[in-house]
């Protein structure tokens, strides 16, 4: 059994993102994994690191509850619409905030002066794996071969393999606005069987 942190990174209330989200859920929890959902447009908490890295910016109870299920889990889940080619600012904040009292330790620590040390130095979460799941109005695959899936490659390379998160898997919806309803209900059927399997 795996424990899972699903973040729903999209501000709007009843999105297709939170529809995904509940269909991960779903999924994991008839595979037998232990499932909680955190919906960052539903949660009370300032997006905003106010200080950067210079003091430690205190965590509101639903960020803390966050935090402490993406410390506990084995696998993490973020669903996010693409915006302005980047991933919305609520989800941004979000991960700003919610890593900055371990990259404040490290940074406290003084940092080491061999490379390969430096490097394992910032894996505070090796060990977990990682789904990212994003919907937008382009294909799929003009935004992954033409675009060059920036985004994407942010989230998954600067931020979560940084962090020591591995492997990091990628389900991309094109089209969103413009497909059938069939269609999102198929897509809400693979994300669920995505959920099944904990991947």
């Amino acid at each position: 059994m795996a424990k899972i942190a699903i973040i729903v990174g999209n501000p709007m209330r009843d999105s297709y993102s939170e529809a995904l989200g509940e269909a991960y859920r779903r999924g994991a929890e008839s595979g037998g994994h232990q499932a909680e959902v955190f919906l960052l447009g539903r949660m009370n908490f300032d997006a905003i690191l106010r200080e950067g890295y210079r003091r430690e910016q205190p965590l509101e109870p639903d960020l803390a509850a966050a935090r402490a299920a993406f410390g506990a889990c084995d696998h993490v889940v973020i669903i996010f619409p693409l915006w302005c080619g980047d991933m919305p600012a609520i989800l941004k904040g979000f991960l700003e905030r919610m890593l900055q009292p371990d990259l404040l330790a490290i940074q406290a620590a003084g940092r080491k002066t061999n490379i390969d040390q430096a490097k394992a130095e910032w894996k505070i979460f090796k060990g977990k794996s990682a789904r990212i799941v994003m919907t937008m109005g382009m294909p799929g695959w003009f935004y992954r071969w033409y675009l060059g899936a920036h985004a994407l490659k942010l989230l998954k390379r600067n931020i979560l393999q940084f962090i020591g998160i591995a492997p990091v898997r990628s389900s991309v919806y094109g089209m969103i606005e413009a497909v059938s309803d069939d269609t999102r209900k198929q897509w809400l059927r693979e994300v669920e069987a995505l959920g099944h399997n904990a991947l």
